[in-house]
């Protein structure tokens, strides 16, 4: 059987008003409880969040002594007869209660009819909701008595629950379904200017291939002259192409006629490339595939599958589609534009082989691949002393170079004329691509993304037709291939955070061949690397050193010498004399990439370091010189390309040659010089720290450009980053730096030795000239690093005589597109969204690191923390399939999957074993699958995966119990009330409950599992077992945590205070229905404390006693233990959670009637807020809530979660949780008790299917403003639908303790939405340059007074920007008819929306104050007493 979309729908939203269940409601729960544990139902109350409830059987197989459950083997589940028996009883329930749910939907349906909508008197003396955050206010209630918690146990020992007393309240009874709009063929006014009926309503866009999109200019791109049309070309093998597109509404179409697809056509041709290439009618097209027009029943399907047998490996094609509206009678047609993708060759298809230069092959010994993974010292071993001498030898990088002539001759005829030609690239580690001198993309630093390379390695395919066509066909060309070191032949240096010793490594080394297309059909691959006749050269070009942390020492000598090095005028062919080819920056001939391993004897030696496994052998560290390099496949995600091209908001003279350079917010990438670099000065009382370069030749001089992300609070120098974990840092409870010394020690004898007076690893860029006249080059000559990103806001250049003039800086970031926006009246949450989306940017960069200069890394737990912003913010189809891939190729032969990807054995301490990393950080890949499939829809990924998630689960049952005990958690929790073994809830001011964590994301892992399998139509043992699991430990966490009454803790009371708590358990629904309300009171009761950081204290020794008496008054600052000044950290009025926690606060509060308490901690001041962040120049969101200076991140966006809250609820628009592919959103805006709050917010959403987008406002506010806590006021709502598209609006509620009537309206037809959100974006962009209207003010250290200050400096982070949908291009958009919804005090009300655009307007709302009570003693710190004692 299958649930309705009804039932399902009341169902799921039963589950979320938490204190509000009534018997009905709980007949609801348990219906969808039974539906959800057959394997064939259709649909589910799911969200595809690691913590949503996957509802399950309740039965438990315990140990005797009813404590830890044993390992379950799949001989426990019953066979497969009485799995059939107990579903039909299921299924006998089910109707059951599915016929008492019709009931109580019909009794319902009977009241409605009899006006009960307009009953609107509310009972508010007996506990009933009154409006007040869906909460009563009972003056009866002795609130002095009810702070006195009940600690007398009952008979049986349990405490008692000191909430036992309270009354439950009358609960809301479920969602009502009011079809305003009626069907979608119902009649609508007439506009009055109908469209002219000759294109259809809707528009394809956004066309990707295998979920990857055609980038044609980088939006930051230096390159102007770029003879390619593309940046990226997508590139896909012959048996894997799929298509996808995006809808969106013709501007002046009915809605009515773009409500769905009803036929489709793709075509795709060979590429064209004359004038005409938009024209259909073109006669020299080549038709490759026509899919004929398709019709579909249920709009745009989620991918269409290439079926056809004309293209071939090596064709560029062009490909289109064309879609047929809904209008009568039978749909008009619109087409996409063309866009473009290539058949790459798959790796039995590679002629080319790996080729390097010379002296990096010979520059390796067999110890060298594991000289560090061994401890180190300064010295360093013998082993680690010769592999960096190797490393010296090799650390110029190499340019590869071919030419090949001329593929016209007069004599041929048309039909062997080329049609297309694709160069197929790759490189280890890290390169850029040209011909004839011309850059092929702007691409480059982080090209190919990292993998694991001895399993897989990307290539790029760069169409160069139009070089070798019409004249170009002539001449000879050269193609050239410039590299640098990447992750695969970086210096080699031990580390505290980076172990970049356990990356494969091996020479530089490049693949590469070109595949032409003749006009006759005919192919050929020409000069593939690896063959003499080829004709490839190589050389040592002009970087002496590039490292991806670090950055670049740059010849610019040699950089002149090259100039022209890849183009057919400065070709020349190879050297005869020997004593010639010995200078470095000769050509010479290459030699092929040899491993002298294989991949199975590299994964032996990683999987008993990571002992994941059961081998009774020593451990043998591995000798080989060159490691092995995996199968090479097409990009599988975006390329990082420069995204923004950003230009210095100031330039300060910091004095003697020294210019700091402030570009306003923090972002990954470098400086670029159009103008070259002046010269260069030696200042008077030597180079500033991090400017000393100690190892160049005296006759050298330099120019630094030393990267930070912020300044030193003395000194207002560039703070130095925790570059790969080697700094002036311990790690510590007060964070002290270490002294001078430790950092190189660490890094052993090949740590850099012109950094170490720096004191850390520096990110820094040396430009370097001979200081004779003799020889070429110039300062002038200068222009950017290519083979680094450095994280930075700041740059200093040093030292010259003037400042760089032409500067910009270059953003890099991985090319996905960006299509969810969101802003608001509120400055500091605003300014929140920001920092997050700014860390966002910064880290997403091939793969989604933890910070773009520490670690550089893919963090599971991050991950699973950041995506739901990073969903929302941008397409990351493409992105996060390619880093559950990356996932797989670390799983371990047991199932064990790592905590990062690369595996480098960080915090596998953590962990339960085995080579398990740590259990939330290791559910990451199947955590994230099942987010892909909400989002994207993509079955092919699912089938792709499951066996490699089952796999994890099955280790999981094997060794997770076992695991735990070995890790010493009590089988009941006794004595657990402190941070155990885990990471957890990382990085909030309070312990970490580590045991709910590893528990909660085991239960996690199983219903993701099952969640693929049911998706995939599985029936056998994948879904049995996970289900089973699932549910297993679901009761084991409740029957823990609900023991004792005492909401939702561990059971000994000296742990409630453990983050997270009772948040998690109401969030991830593992709180029953009936238990929730009571858990919530015990969650108010939590409190904040103060703060012992040491950049706090010293702060506040270093203000004036007036500023210390005003943070007093205001609450930020309190008393901690007998008299000492200290900050507090809030519960309600700021942040105090982990990076999992912050996201179940808040949308746990806003779901369940408090959205008032969830504005106030984001609204919140002082440490553990956005303002505290803002205040003190954040521009990106830091790794902690509290200052650091030398240990933690200032750009970490793990903490960033909320930004999917503010778009959620602040403005209100999300994902419905049981969607698949994106197709329906959910509209459901909660509003401010006072205007004062927020005046206004809205948010867009892409999908799949197309943007929506919300927006909301208050009308009728009074001038004012001391009256937006009393006004009664208007809310005008306006909300948009995409074709094709789906949405659930929920109209507010009630307001003081009333139901509300609504006013909806849509519109006859559809305005230029395009131009509305340009011109909107447009005028919020010269608000934001005005810097008039973002955050405020922020903290400075006046050296001479050596206090801090508050300055008053408006800034452009925070601006608020009104939504495009209340632009004044909309104001003339013509409405149908309204209509009103009349309120319900008892029920929501919802409306389904259809494609098009809405206008709602809720009347007589009334606003009020917000609840703190600042006279209050401590209140910023204090409990929320108001909630728990009614």
């Amino acid at each position: 059987m299958t649930t309705t979309p009804s039932a399902a729908a009341a169902a799921a939203a039963a589950l979320q008003p938490s204190c509000k269940m009534n018997k009905a409601q709980i007949i609801i729960v348990t219906l969808l409880a039974f539906v959800a544990i057959i394997p064939f139902t259709v649909r589910y109350p799911f969200n595809t969040n690691e913590q949503q409830l996957y509802p399950t059987t309740t039965t438990e197989t315990k140990s005797s002594n009813g404590g830890l459950l044993r390992p379950m083997t799949m001989a426990d589940l019953p066979p497969s007869t009485r799995i059939k028996n107990e579903i039909t009883i299921l299924q006998k329930d089910v109707e059951s209660l599915e016929k008492q749910f019709m009931d109580l939907s019909n009794e319902m349906t009977q009241l409605t009819s009899n006006n009960s909508y307009n009953n609107k008197e509310v009972a508010t003396s007996n506990g009933l909701r009154t409006g007040n955050g869906g909460q009563s206010t009972n003056n009866n209630v002795d609130n002095k008595n009810n702070k006195n918690e009940e600690t007398n146990p009952n008979n049986d020992g349990v405490p008692v629950d000191r909430f036992a007393q309270f009354k439950e309240r009358t609960p809301k009874k479920w969602w009502i379904k009011s079809d305003v709009f009626g069907s979608s063929t119902s009649t609508a006014t007439s506009p009055s200017n109908p469209p002219a009926n000759t294109n259809g309503a809707i528009i394809p866009f956004d066309l990707s291939v295998n979920h990857l999109q055609l980038v044609k200019s980088a939006p930051g791109s230096p390159y102007t002259d770029l003879t390619v049309n593309e940046d990226f070309l997508p590139v896909v093998l012959l048996n894997d192409i799929t298509f996808r597109w995006r809808s969106k509404s013709r501007p002046g179409s009915r809605p009515r006629d773009g409500e769905k697809i009803t036929a489709y056509q793709i075509i795709a041709r060979r590429a064209l490339y004359s004038s005409h290439n938009d024209d259909d009618d073109d006669d020299s097209a080549i038709i490759l595939w026509d899919s004929g027009k398709v019709n579909v029943h249920d709009g745009m399907p989620d991918v269409v599958t290439y079926n056809g047998t004309d293209m071939v490996v090596g064709s560029v094609i062009e490909w289109k589609v064309i879609v047929w509206d809904s209008s009568i009678p039978n749909g008009l047609a619109s087409s996409s534009d063309w866009s473009k993708f290539a058949i790459g060759p798959s790796q039995s298809e590679w002629q080319g082989q790996w080729i390097s230069h010379p002296i990096d092959i010979e520059s390796w010994d067999e110890t060298d691949a594991s000289a560090f993974w061994t401890p180190t010292n300064m010295e360093g071993t013998p082993q680690q002393q010769k592999a960096c001498s190797n490393w010296e030898t090799r650390s110029q990088l190499p340019i590869f170079r071919t030419k090949f002539s001329a593929l016209h001759n007069a004599e041929k005829n048309n039909d062997e004329e080329v049609a297309t030609a694709l160069l197929v690239v790759s490189g280890l580690g890290s390169f850029r691509a040209s011909i004839d001198g011309k850059p092929l993309s702007s691409s480059g630093p982080l090209d190919p993304p990292l993998t694991d390379f001895a399993q897989r390695v990307s290539y790029r395919g760069f169409d160069v037709t139009p070089y070798l066509t019409g004249e170009g066909a002539k001449v000879a060309h050269v193609v050239g291939i410039s590299t640098g070191s990447g992750w695969w032949d970086h210096r080699p240096i031990g580390g505290s955070f980076i172990r970049l010793f356990f990356f494969p490594h091996g020479a530089v080394t490049v693949v590469a061949q070109l595949h032409i297309t003749y006009k006759s059909g005919k192919t050929e691959v020409v000069i593939p690397t690896g063959h003499k006749s080829s004709g490839w050269q190589v050389a040592k070009g002009h970087l002496r050193e590039s490292s991806l942390f670090t950055g670049e020492y740059i010849d610019l000598q040699s950089k002149a010498e090259f100039d022209g090095w890849d183009s057919a005028q400065s070709w020349k062919a190879l050297y005869s004399d020997p004593n010639e080819s010995r200078d470095i920056h000769a050509f010479v001939e290459p030699e092929r990439y040899i491993s002298d391993t294989t991949i199975e004897k590299w994964r032996e030696a990683l999987h008993v370091k990571a002992k994941a496994t059961t081998m009774n052998v020593r451990h043998k560290l591995p000798l080989h010189k060159l490691a092995p390099i995996g199968r090479l496949v097409p990009h599988e995600s975006p390329p990082v390309l420069p995204m923004e091209k950003i230009y210095p908001d100031e330039i300060i003279d910091l004095g003697e040659g020294r210019w700091l350079i402030d570009f306003g917010k923090g972002f990954s990438g470098m400086l670029r010089f159009e103008d070259g670099l002046p010269e260069p000065i030696v200042p008077a009382e030597g180079y500033p720290r991090g400017h000393d370069v100690s190892t160049l030749a005296e006759d050298e001089s330099f120019i630094t450009v030393v990267y930070g992300d912020r300044l030193e609070m003395f000194t207002h120098d560039i703070n130095l980053a925790l570059v790969a974990g080697m700094g002036l840092h311990d790690g510590g409870p007060r964070h002290k730096a270490k002294k001078q010394g430790d950092a190189e020690a660490k890094g052993g004898p090949c740590y850099p030795k012109d950094h170490i007076s720096a004191g850390s690893l520096l990110q820094r860029d040396v430009y370097i000239l001979p200081k004779t006249d003799d020889g070429k080059g110039s300062f002038s000559d200068a222009r950017q690093s290519h083979f680094t990103t450095h994280s930075f806001q700041y740059a200093e250049v040093c030292c010259t005589e003037a400042p760089p003039t032409g500067v910009t800086a270059l953003a890099y970031r991985s090319s996905f597109k960006e299509w969810g926006d969101f802003s608001s009246s509120n400055v500091r949450i605003n300014g929140g969204y920001e920092l997050i989306k700014n860390a966002l940017n910064a880290n997403l960069l091939g793969i989604q690191s933890d910070c773009p200069h520490r670690e550089k890394i893919q963090y599971g737990g991050d991950i699973i923390a950041d995506s739901p912003a990073a969903l929302h913010i941008y397409d990351m189809s493409a992105f996060y399939r390619k880093v559950v891939l990356d996932w797989s190729d670390q799983q371990w032969d047991n199932g064990a999957y790592s905590g990062t990807s690369y595996w480098l054995m960080l915090n596998d301490q953590t962990g339960i074993g085995s080579g398990s990393g740590e259990t939330v950080w290791a559910s990451a890949p199947v955590v994230m699958t099942a987010r892909h499939m909400q989002h994207y829809g993509d079955l092919v990924f699912l089938e792709r995966t499951l066996d490699k998630h089952f796999k994890w689960l099955q280790f999981l049952h094997t060794h997770f119990d076992s695991g735990m005990k070995r890790k010493g958690y009590d089988e009941e929790l006794k004595d657990y009330w402190k941070s155990g073994s885990g990471l957890g809830d990382w990085l909030g001011f309070r312990q970490r409950d580590t045991w709910l964590t590893h528990e909660g994301f085991y239960m996690a892992s199983a219903r993701s599992v099952a969640y693929i399998a049911e998706k995939l139509g599985t029936k056998g043992s994948e879904l049995e077992l996970a289900l089973a699991i699932s549910n297993l430990v679901k009761e084991r966490i409740s029957r823990l945590y609900l023991k004792n009454n005492q909401g939702f803790v561990p059971p000994d009371p000296r742990a409630n205070v453990m983050s997270p708590g009772q948040e998690m358990g109401l969030f991830s629904r593992m709180v029953p229905g009936d238990r929730r309300c009571n858990v919530l009171r015990h969650y108010f009761t939590r409190k904040g404390h103060t703060w012992p950081g040491s950049a706090e204290m010293s702060f506040l020794r270093h203000i004036t006693e007036e500023t210390l008496q005003s943070m007093k008054a205001t609450g930020e600052v309190t008393i901690r233990g007998r008299n000492t000044n200290a900050m507090g950290w809030s519960q309600w009025n700021g942040f105090n959670e982990g990076i999992f926690a912050v996201r179940y606060a808040l949308k746990t509060l806003s779901e369940s009637g408090y959205h008032n308490v969830a504005l106030d901690k984001a609204n919140g001041f002082g440490v553990g807020t956005y303002d505290y962040l803002l205040s003190h120049n954040a521009t990106t969101m830091w790794e902690s809530w509290w200052r650091s200076e030398d240990l933690y991140s200032h750009n970490h966006p793990m903490l960033g979660a909320a930004a999917e809250w503010m778009v959620s609820a602040v403005a209100g628009v999300e994902l419905e949780p049981t969607t698949t592919g994106g197709k329906e959103v959910l509209f459901w805006p909660r509003f401010p008790n006072s205007a004062n709050t927020l005046e206004y917010a809205g948010a867009t959403q892409g999908t799949r299917r197309g943007d929506f987008a919300i927006a909301w406002e208050f009308l009728d506010l009074p001038e004012d403003d001391t009256l937006y806590d009393t006004a009664s006021v208007k809310i005008h709502i306006r909300a948009y639908v995409p074709p094709d598209g789906k949405a659930t609006l929920r109209l507010p509620e009630y307001s003081n303790g009333e139901g509300v009537d609504s006013t909806l309206k849509k519109a006859l037809l559809l305005p230029d939405m395009d131009e509305a959100r340009s011109l909107s974006l447009e005028e919020c962009m010269d608000r934001r340059k005005s810097k008039q209207y973002g955050f405020g003010y922020n903290w400075e250290f006046d050296r001479e007074t050596m206090l801090w200050e508050k300055i008053e400096r408006n800034k452009s982070i925070g601006t608020p920007c009104r939504h495009f949908l209340f632009h004044s291009n909309l104001e003339n958009v013509e409405w149908d008819e309204p209509v009103t919804t009349p309120g319900v005090s008892d029920n929501g009300i919802e409306v389904t929306l259809t494609p098009g655009l809405y206008d709602v307007v809720v009347d007589d709302w009334q606003l009020k104050p917000e609840v703190n009570d600042e006279t209050e003693k401590d209140w910023r710190i204090g409990d929320r007493q108001e909630y728990y004692t009614s």
